[in-house]
């Protein structure tokens, strides 16, 4: 069973910075993707940054700037360092993968259980 698990979520003043991770484990072949969404009380689900195991990123148009998505495809890790944040980015987190499990057929997606992030003076 491949499970996504994430960390790095907190409180932090607005201007300050944080940095998620979220590891994705069990019988892997492959992770065609790994992103970062968010969901804000009583919002939509947003896509914040996207990286492909090719090293391709794109990130949503409010985020370019302060925040950066990174990859180690050795450790089947995907990291958003989150700097000068602001209230406005307060939500839940939650990793997503597209991975080739060795139980399937094709790529699918999975999602990690959330982390928090609450950005307030």
């Amino acid at each position: 069973q491949v499970q996504l698990v994430e960390s790095g979520g907190g409180f932090v003043q607005p201007g300050g910075s944080l940095r998620l991770s979220c590891k994705a484990s069990g019988r892997i072949l492959d992770i065609v993707a790994m992103a970062w969404y968010r969901q804000a009380p009583g919002k939509q689900r947003e896509l914040v940054a996207r990286v492909t195991s090719g090293g391709s990123v794109n990130y949503a148009d409010s985020e370019k700037g302060r925040f950066t998505i990174s990859r180690d495809n050795a450790k089947n890790t995907v990291y958003l360092q989150m700097n000068d944040l602001k209230p406005e980015d307060t939500a839940v987190y939650y990793c997503n993968a597209v991975i080739f499990a060795a139980t399937s057929i094709a790529p699918s997606p999975y999602w990690g259980q959330g982390t928090q992030v609450t950005v307030s003076s």
